[in-house]
């Protein structure tokens, strides 16, 4: 039986493009096995499987999106990642669920794949 999530893959059109994208967030590139294929495997914070890997050698589909709309992570510090994805120039809608409070910011990286970072309701705006 399932009893969690493992990884979300993406197709890179830009390697690195797509690691520098998601390292906004904090995800960081670590150890990747030798597969015979270029491409990447990001992990959070302390911890210790990667949540991200990152294809680096085939084209994306089109439509990119695919069945599955969007992946989603837990995160914090949303004013300095909401100033990160500024700087970057990184265009997003950030939203307050309605009940919980959660923030809710949505955006797109450099493949077209819709993310998704919440934020814990008691963080500043």
């Amino acid at each position: 039986m399932i009893h969690g999530m493992n990884h979300f893959t993406v197709i890179a059109r830009d390697l690195q493009q797509t690691v520098d994208f998601y390292g906004l967030f904090g995800l960081l590139p670590g150890h990747r096995p030798d597969l015979g294929f270029a491409g990447a495997w990001l992990y959070a914070q302390d911890t210790p499987q990667a949540v991200l890997h990152v294809y680096g050698d085939r084209a994306v589909p089109e439509p990119p999106a695919g069945v599955i709309d969007h992946m989603a992570f837990s995160a914090r510090g949303l004013r300095e990642v909401k100033a990160r994805l500024a700087q970057a120039g990184v265009r997003f809608d950030l939203r307050r669920q309605k009940g919980a409070g959660t923030w809710q910011l949505f955006c797109q990286d450099p493949n077209g794949a819709k993310v998704e970072l919440d934020f814990d309701p008691s963080e500043a705006e």
